[in-house]
Order: C-alpha cells, then sequence, then structure tokens
C-alpha cells in the first residue's frame, strides 16, 4: 500500500445509452440520465444529468441537449467526456478532494462493440484522470450483478435490455459462448410509442412524454393480471394543431411495441440455436435471466418464457444490475481478470 495507492480511487461506471450509474465505496453514488445541455453560443455545458434530462424537447435555439451514447457507444466524443467528468467531480466523497485523484475504473461497453468504439470509451475514461481503466462487457456485468457465479462449468443466459442496445449472451466458465447485440431496446420502444400516437391518435407527443407512457403503462402482452389504469397523455393535435389529450391503456402500448419485441425474441431464438449442447442443457434447467430497464416492461417474462418455453427470471432491481456487477469485478479484480479488458 503505497502513497499512490493512497491518492487512487476506485470508481465503477455503467456508461449506458439512457442512463450512467456510477458506484464507488460500493455506493451508487450516481444514477443520472446520460444527457448534456450545451449553451449553443458559448460552446459550454450548462447541465448534465437530471437537469438537463427535463430541458430535453423545451429549449430555445440557444440551448442544445446532447445525448452523447447512441447505441451503447459513444457518438459525441467531447460530450461524453465532459459529462463522465462532471458526473465523477459531482461524486459526494471526491468533492472535499482538493485536487482530482487519480482514478481506477472498471466501465462496461456492449458486447457487439468495435475496437475503435472500445478505444473511445478508454480514452474518455483517461482524459477524466482514470490512470487505470479496466473494460467489462455489459452481459458480464449483469450475469455478476445478479449473483450468479460465472467461473462455474455451467452454461447461464442473460438478456439485458438497455436503452441502446439489448445484449444476449450464454455465459460459461467466465467467459461468453455466444453472444447477440441488437439495436432495439428502451430507446426504440420509445419512439414506436411517439409512431403510434401519431398515426392512431393524429397526438404529437415528444420523446419525454413517451418515455414517461413506456415506464407508466408499457406492456409486452395484451393481456396482464394486474394491469395499470389508463394514462392520459398530453400533446400537440396534428390535426388542429391545438394541445389535446388522449386516454391510452396498456393494450395499446403492447400493440406499439410488437413488433419491437418480436425482434428481440428472434434475437433470443437464434442465440439459442447457435449454444452448444451441453450449455443448451443447462440453461433448460437455469433459464434466462432479464436485466437492463427493458426487463421491467409489464408481461415481458411471459412473453419471452413462452416462446422459448424456458423460465425466465427478472433480477432484482435490473436497471443496476450492471453497475451492481461492475462494482464487484472492481473490489475483486484479481479474481476477474480474465474476463476484464486491460
Amino acid at each position: 500500500m503505497g502513497f499512490f495507492d493512497f491518492m487512487t480511487e476506485d470508481i465503477a461506471i455503467d456508461l449506458g445509452t439512457a442512463n450512467t450509474l456510477i458506484i464507488h465505496n460500493d455506493k451508487v453514488v450516481i444514477d443520472s440520465p446520460s444527457i448534456v445541455a450545451r449553451d449553443r453560443v458559448s460552446g459550454k455545458i450548462i447541465a448534465v444529468g437530471k437537469e438537463a434530462n427535463m430541458m430535453q424537447g423545451k429549449t430555445h435555439e440557444n440551448i442544445k441537449t446532447i445525448r452523447p451514447l447512441k447505441d451503447g457507444v459513444i457518438a459525441d466524443f467531447d460530450a461524453s467526456e465532459k459529462m463522465i467528468n462532471m458526473f465523477i467531480k459531482s461524486i459526494p466523497a471526491l468533492k472535499k478532494r482538493m485536487f482530482t485523484p487519480a482514478l481506477r475504473m472498471v466501465v462496461c461497453i456492449p458486447s457487439g462493440i468495435t475496437e475503435v468504439e472500445m478505444r473511445a470509451v478508454k480514452e474518455s475514461c483517461e482524459r477524466v484522470n482514470g490512470k487505470e481503466v479496466y473494460l467489462i462487457h455489459e452481459p458480464m456485468a449483469a450475469a455478476i450483478g445478479i449473483g450468479i457465479d460465472i467461473m462455474q462449468p455451467k452454461g447461464n443466459m442473460i438478456v439485458d435490455i438497455g436503452g441502446g442496445t439489448t445484449e444476449i449472451a450464454v455465459i460459461a466458465l467466465g467467459g461468453i459462448v455466444c453472444d447477440k447485440s441488437v439495436k432495439i431496446a428502451g430507446d426504440v420502444f420509445t419512439n414506436d410509442i411517439v409512431y403510434y400516437m401519431r398515426t392512431q391518435h393524429n397526438l404529437f407527443v415528444g420523446e419525454s412524454t413517451a418515455e414517461k407512457i413506456k415506464i407508466q403503462i408499457g406492456a409486452a402482452i395484451e393481456d396482464l393480471d394486474g394491469p395499470p389504469e389508463d394514462m392520459s397523455v398530453q400533446g400537440r393535435d396534428l390535426l388542429t394543431g391545438k394541445p389535446k389529450q388522449v386516454d391510452v391503456s396498456y393494450r395499446e402500448i403492447a400493440k406499439a411495441l410488437d413488433k419491437s419485441i418480436q425482434r428481440i425474441e428472434d434475437a433470443v431464438m437464434e442465440t439459442l440455436s447457435q449454444t452448444p449442447p451441453e450449455l443448451a442443457a443447462d440453461i433448460y434447467n437455469t433459464g434466462i435471466y432479464l436485466a437492463g430497464g427493458g426487463s421491467m416492461l409489464r408481461g415481458l417474462d411471459k412473453r419471452i418464457s413462452q416462446k422459448t418455453d424456458l423460465p425466465v427470471y427478472i433480477a432484482e432491481d435490473p436497471l443496476r444490475a450492471v453497475v451492481r456487477g461492475t462494482g464487484m469485478a472492481l473490489k475483486n479484480i484479481s479474481k476477474f481478470k480474465s474476463i476484464l479488458i486491460k
């Protein structure tokens, strides 16, 4: 334990398309939307996270809201770096420090990511004072976060439905045996709802409203056991141009999302069909684990279960499963050396 170790802080980051989570000292210290607001004139970042999220869709021409990540990868390098930097600076325990400490970080990345995209994540982190940066694949992190012992010679299937990508992976012996990453996830669901409201109700709603609909009454099947109440949705009438309100039921949302969910189901089926027989035997017994915000869609577990004839389990606190796993990997870097990418 040298002087340098004393100066180093460990943080685990789940850099997501929709939300960024940071763990420091075993606690989730940041849980914010991955969005920044930039002043167009000065080019300065004026808000990040929850604050910038409230501005989304309500800006005038001098303010632009940017989501620096798209489909799970960095799309706007400059904005993503500033965002990570501002999040790290706002961690309560690090605020007390006189200067930014050196950081040892573990960051998770989608499994279908290219070398270049990987380097973008790494460089972003190194530029915010990351001295040691390790990367971990999202399905791996999710599996650790769910509490699966990934080093066992046993097959487990993880479906992680995030904001930008859905990651499907079969994991055994501390490695990913077969995986598929599809760009159908929470953001696409939100756009499906916008499109549905537009075509079916002649109502133009913003992204934030569509996301509220998704969270409040979103569903994957049309007959739920404990259905949510109908929701009143406000927006702009496309015919008259006046603001108007429409009542929407969960059944309509299930219809709106049907095509996208079908594509996720197909990806799950395809991954299952590529699984080696011994692992397929394991999965028959262990079932499928769902993580990520998309897994909270009502009835999705039931729907995937009907499609695959396998038991489907939703991780507890699915939004944080990935960051929890990333945090565990950070604590036992030596144990998980084989799955971390240096």
